[in-house]
């Protein structure tokens, strides 16, 4: 494992800069598996944490002009919560029905958000930016 897990919480938390492009988004969704798996997640769990690491970073990579994130899990019990703090107050925009299958966007968003057991979105109060984030059980 790599030295940006770290051992507060029990190493129950990992978390690494990102620049948002795709090598970076292969090496996000590679290591979330990776930790998912040292965490005992579920091989369902474990695809579902690589789609949606996938998700937000590609996010980034589209909607950011600022391409550095942070990608951040965190295990609470039995759940693994994943956060993506980027640069941007622009919130993403989800309606509650499906969008069309040719849509542009938001259909991987709302693919997340249904099969997550939570999502969510907000704006951070420290600095400038936000961050997306979904929970699911191990």
């Amino acid at each position: 494992m790599t030295s940006s897990v770290r051992a507060a919480y029990g190493q129950s938390v990992y978390g690494q800069s990102v620049m948002a492009h795709p090598i970076a988004i292969e090496h996000g969704r590679t290591m979330a598996g990776e930790v998912l798996r040292l965490w005992g997640g579920s091989g369902d769990t474990v695809e579902l944490v690589r789609l949606g690491v996938s998700e937000l970073l590609g996010n980034v990579a589209k909607h950011v002009e600022n391409p550095r994130c942070y990608l951040r899990m965190a295990r609470i019990g039995a759940e693994v919560t994943v956060q993506v703090f980027d640069r941007s107050v622009r919130l993403p925009v989800l309606g509650q029905e499906a969008p069309e299958w040719d849509a542009e966007s938001g259909r991987g968003l709302w693919m997340l958000r249904e099969m997550a057991d939570g999502f969510g979105c907000e704006r951070t109060l420290r600095c400038v930016g936000k961050i997306v984030w979904f929970r699911c059980a191990l």
